[in-house]
């Protein structure tokens, strides 16, 4: 079985775009050529990748399996070229990180600052997406590495302990709650509150944690981004449950307490496909994201 790069590409792009026509003018084929080589994998295969539908293409269950390998091929091959791309100026190394909000908006800044500083021949491409998309780009090679939570599924990748994600109530200074030592998230749900818009990874473990008690949250807004969330909390317009380290950012604009449940205390891993097959730069980011454990 013989595939080339130009198959695999031209694969991709038609089930991406769910048009022939279009996944080959993305490969700058045309279209009678696209279709042979379309034809020619399924024949080497024996079996059908493509349906073929009234609105378009879409891949067959043999089609998706073929889709996942592609991408996996076509991702180590973009890494290659980015590694060795840089040779003729002086190595040079690009590492694909993927994090969540949490730690996007945390302490990841200030862990990557020193790292950069100290390695001028690594770049840095950051992408932030939600746990779940995050441990389907790394199973599909799209990325090296990713930061997400523990409470996501992750088949056979790779793991590492990062830091702790603590979850706290935000509040206005005034708000009546918020002399507690401590509140229940059922208390916390009995009040109006302020929310992250619809795909959040952090609103919807909240809604399955509301879900678990037989309540749902009163959110009067949606809003993307801690900051703005803090900034309507600060006005008295509800509570919030949002990371410590964006409440810590939003000083005193906004009072916090601890929620009382032990979910509310997270773990935040690194996670790859095999921290040892990875390329140099990405262990090396691996190495100072998340030490490898003493043997």
């Amino acid at each position: 079985m013989r595939f080339d790069l130009i198959d695999l590409a031209l694969f991709v792009h038609v089930v991406e775009a769910g048009s022939l026509t279009a996944g080959a003018g993305r490969v700058h084929l045309a279209l009678a050529s696209a279709s042979a080589r379309i034809k020619g994998m399924e024949d080497l295969l024996g079996a059908a990748l493509l349906e073929r539908g009234r609105r378009g293409v879409s891949p067959t269950p043999a089609g998706r399996m073929v889709l996942h390998h592609a991408r996996v091929v076509l991702g180590q091959m973009e890494r290659l070229r980015g590694d060795l791309g840089g040779f003729s100026r002086g190595w040079r190394g690009v590492v694909r990180l993927a994090a969540n909000t949490a730690a996007v908006t945390g302490a990841l800044a200030d862990d990557l600052g020193p790292f950069l500083r100290d390695q001028p021949l690594i770049d840095l491409d950051l992408s932030e997406r939600t746990s779940a998309r995050i441990i389907a780009a790394l199973a599909e090679g799209a990325v090296d590495l990713g930061i997400v939570s523990d409470a996501v599924e992750a088949g056979g990748l790779q793991a590492r302990p990062y830091r702790r994600d603590r979850l706290v109530v935000v509040m206005a200074p005034d708000h009546p709650l918020a002399a507690c030592a401590e509140l229940s998230f059922a208390r916390v749900l009995a009040e109006d509150g302020v929310g992250l818009g619809e795909g959040a990874a952090l609103q919807d473990y909240l809604e399955r944690q509301a879900r678990r008690l037989g309540l749902s949250p009163r959110l009067r807004v949606r809003l993307r981004g801690f900051e703005a969330v803090c900034r309507l909390v600060a006005q008295g317009i509800g509570l919030a449950v949002i990371p410590e380290d964006a409440a810590r950012r939003a000083g005193a604009a906004v009072a916090q307490v601890p929620l009382a449940e032990p979910w509310a205390t997270r773990l935040l891993l690194v996670r790859a496909r095999d921290f040892e097959t990875l390329a140099p730069p990405a262990r090396r980011l691996a190495d100072h994201l998340a030490p490898p454990p003493l043997p």
